[in-house]
């Protein structure tokens, strides 16, 4: 008897050994993006500028400017679109601490109102103490110290980001002639390089555009219902507006709570009413169609990759989740040709393939009397083309003037 035996193994590495070295690759790079977040927080913020600012250069070309004109002018729009983010945010966070040190008596008498309300319905211990640390105003003091700590770190690592929008910015002129020197060899790559950088200059072009028009619609509502600093919350919508999925959130729960804070339920309520009617009508139904070709990430891996870069490189990871997500994708998958299905189950529905047909539907059963008389019909076929065959041969003995005389 034989013994059975397995088949040969294909040389290389086997599947699973692949995927946990890969898998070990991605925690060592991670560890270090996260230890070095000062760093590739700025690096990354300042890459994506000069993307958006990118096509400055081109038309400037194309009127004889200097390539050293061309790339000055590509700087200063890089560092006036810094500037104004700056200016916003350092604007808000210091609005923002002078609005809690304002109405701080205001809170304290909601939270106990809060507490009082809850216990009214038999809420105790764990839930009353929650919603006491929440709302404690003290809480909310240092998160208002938090924002302008954080406030300080950005405009610390503003500077690092002008150094960094300096030299890419300069480099970037060697990076165009990249095509016509390497087109033939790395088209693939160049291509993809391409898509990338177009993809993510629609991608922030489109969430400001709406950004704007949230935020102005959103504070003009705020101002004519009488809540306080509504510049302020025009600015968060605005922020808030490039992050996926939850910024809507991030960007409501400030505001409301101001409102209930100077005018009770009803007016907290006008603000959540105006809030959902403007950015589900903006940001949900006519938003998505305008970037869902730039981006192509599912809603899932989108969130996710909001969370995890927040995770890894602090708060800025929040704003360039889908960029860096874009990124990985690019350089880890879609150089990949047998990782085509893990671009589709990302959101990438131009990496699936055309639908299968399928087999051919079988014909369908006929009588059986059919089948006999379709073979009796070529048995009769048969014999009448055997008969003509043999009438041809004699005929062919004759001649042409009748039989042949003996």
């Amino acid at each position: 008897m034989t013994a059975l035996q397995d088949a040969p193994r294909p040389p290389g590495l086997a599947p699973s050994t692949r995927t946990l070295l890969s898998l070990a690759a991605a925690v060592i790079v991670l560890a270090g993006v996260y230890f070095a977040r000062s760093l590739f927080g700025p690096l990354a913020l300042a890459a994506v500028v000069v993307i958006i600012v990118q096509p400055v250069r081109a038309p400037l070309q194309r009127r004889g400017w200097p390539r050293w004109a061309a790339t000055t002018a590509t700087i200063v729009v890089a560092y006036l679109i810094l500037g104004a983010l700056a200016a916003l945010l350092a604007f808000a966070g210091v609005q923002f601490a002078n609005l809690v040190g304002q109405y701080l008596d205001d809170l304290s008498a909601m939270v106990t109102q809060a507490t009082t309300w809850l216990e009214s319905f038999g809420v105790e211990g764990q839930v009353t103490d929650a919603v006491t640390s929440w709302l404690d105003p003290s809480t909310l003091a240092g998160f208002a110290a938090t924002i302008g700590g954080t406030a300080m770190s950005v405009l610390t690592a503003f500077f690092f980001v002008l150094a960094y929008v300096i030299f890419m910015a300069a480099d970037a002129t060697r990076y165009q002639d990249a095509r016509s020197r390497f087109g033939g060899q790395r088209p693939a790559t160049l291509d993809r390089i391409t898509a990338y950088n177009s993809g993510v200059r629609r991608y922030f072009v489109v969430n400001a555009s709406f950004g704007a028009v949230v935020a102005i619609i959103d504070g003009l509502a705020l101002w004519w219902m009488g809540v306080p600093a509504p510049a302020v919350w025009a600015i968060l919508a605005f922020v808030t507006n490039f992050v996926p999925n939850i910024g809507f959130v991030l960007g409501l729960v400030p505001p409301a709570v101001m409102a209930l804070v100077v005018g009770g339920w009803p007016l907290a309520l006008a603000v959540v009413a105006v809030y959902c009617v403007v950015n589900v009508v903006l940001q949900v139904l006519v938003q998505p169609k305008f970037v869902a070709d730039a981006v192509n990430l599912s809603l899932t891996l989108s969130f996710f990759s909001v969370v995890f870069w927040t995770l890894v490189i602090g708060p800025l990871g929040a704003i360039l989740a889908i960029p860096l997500t874009l990124l990985t994708r690019a350089l880890v998958i879609e150089g990949d040709p047998g990782s085509a299905w893990l671009r589709y189950l990302s959101g990438d529905t131009s990496a699936a393939p055309p639908p299968n047909p399928g087999p051919a539907p079988a014909a369908e059963p006929t009588d059986a009397a059919e089948p006999a008389d379709a073979a009796n019909q070529a048995d009769a076929a048969a014999a009448e083309a055997s008969s003509e065959d043999a009438s041809d041969g004699a005929g062919a003995d004759e001649a042409p003037g009748g039989p042949t005389p003996r």
